[in-house]
């Protein structure tokens, strides 16, 4: 029996995301130790205490079923946000919403718009659909709304939008951004992607003309807008993401929402984690200077670089960069080859404590005189 037949022709054809490599197995592969990882855009300093605390408290009851509703995080989440909690829809890790808005909007027949240099999934959910991806070119690395608008067509069905984008860092202004949305057709669906939300708005990273969306969601029922605790709230390995949009856009994702798909111990960890203020700051702020600290640092060395309001950073490495990555895997330290997205002499590196960052800084001036 030849199984691939069987199977459906966009999961025959898929090549499976490929994620940061985990510490285990550089550690398996060289024998090292003290591995540093800066190369999934994790929070430095881990989860929040609070969260942490909560989480360990719900390990005494995994014997039975989590709330499959997620009351109280969709409670917490619409006292913060100003939401209801009917506009929300709970993922495992907000990738998960990402593809309910895709099953749940796009059939074969249609078309899903993203752009050049964003992030891998969106491929991958519309080509598993077997809809057409329409990629749109960069301009300055970053999404060109223009470019996105134009080849919106009949048979547009859904846009992904990610504000900022992964892996560039780079992010569109509230006026452009809204401008876009209000004019798309009311069949097409638009996602903005803000897994790193909370890292672009803060201050103290420059980007002034960044948008909260979802203020807009009560005047665009084609928006929805997905955000995740996996980056400022640390709790990646746990999986939680929310999407909020239109009642009835919700109604429909949820209908799709597999029962208990976001654990006991998740909710209870992301709800606590919600209201430790203190410790979003606290990251907020590492993040900040850290990324000060790195700029600064390429600048020196005459690297070029992607502005990034995000917690991570390509640099331009001129040359290859997947020599250079494997060179820095053998001395201990995990950066991102982004070569599958187009930026082949870049390396995406996750901002890390001032220590950290010191110590990636020390080893690429080892690998780059080498």
């Amino acid at each position: 029996m030849n199984f691939y037949e069987l199977a459906q022709p966009g999961v025959r054809g898929l090549t499976p995301y490929q994620p940061g490599k985990p510490i285990e197995e550089l550690e398996r592969e060289l024998g090292l130790s003290n591995i540093l990882k800066l190369a999934s855009n994790e929070n430095p300093l881990g989860p929040s205490p609070e969260g942490l605390a909560a989480a360990q408290a719900a390990l005494a009851g995994v014997e039975l079923y989590p709330d499959g509703s997620g009351f109280a995080l969709k409670a917490a989440l619409s006292a913060k946000l100003g939401v209801a909690a009917e506009q929300i829809t709970l993922g495992n890790g907000s990738s998960e919403v990402l593809e309910f808005a895709a099953r749940v909007f796009v059939a074969a027949e249609h078309e899903v718009v993203f752009s050049q240099h964003s992030f891998a999934l969106y491929p991958i959910f519309t080509q598993i659909i077997g809809a057409k991806a329409v990629v749109t070119p960069a301009a300055q690395w970053g999404h060109d709304l223009d470019a996105m608008r134009r080849a919106i067509t009949p048979r547009t069905r859904l846009i992904f939008i990610a504000n900022p984008n992964n892996p560039t860092g780079t992010w569109v202004g509230g006026a452009a951004l809204e401008s876009f949305i209000r004019d798309l057709p009311p069949q097409v669906m638009v996602v903005v992607d803000e897994a790193y939300f909370e890292y672009a708005s803060h201050a103290g990273m420059g980007a002034a003309d960044y948008p909260n969306t979802l203020a807009w969601v009560n005047r665009y029922p084609n928006l929805i807008v997905a955000r995740t605790f996996s980056k400022c709230y640390g709790l990646a390995g746990l999986r939680v993401g929310y999407a909020v949009s239109h009642p009835d856009v919700a109604d429909l994702m949820n209908r799709l929402r597999p029962p208990f798909n976001v654990g006991s111990v998740a909710l209870a960890a992301a709800t606590a984690a919600l209201g430790d203020e203190a410790h979003l700051q606290r990251t907020l702020s590492t993040n900040a200077d850290g990324m000060r600290q790195l700029t600064a640092a390429f600048n020196e060395r005459g690297l070029a670089y992607i502005p990034s309001v995000g917690n991570f950073i390509c640099v331009d490495v001129d040359q290859p960069a997947g020599p250079l990555y494997d060179a820095l895997l053998r001395k201990g330290v995990i950066v991102r080859p982004v070569a599958n997205y187009g930026l082949p002499n870049h390396l995406r590196v996750t901002v890390g404590t001032a220590e950290q960052n010191a110590v990636f800084l020390r080893v690429l001036d080892e690998v780059l005189a080498a």
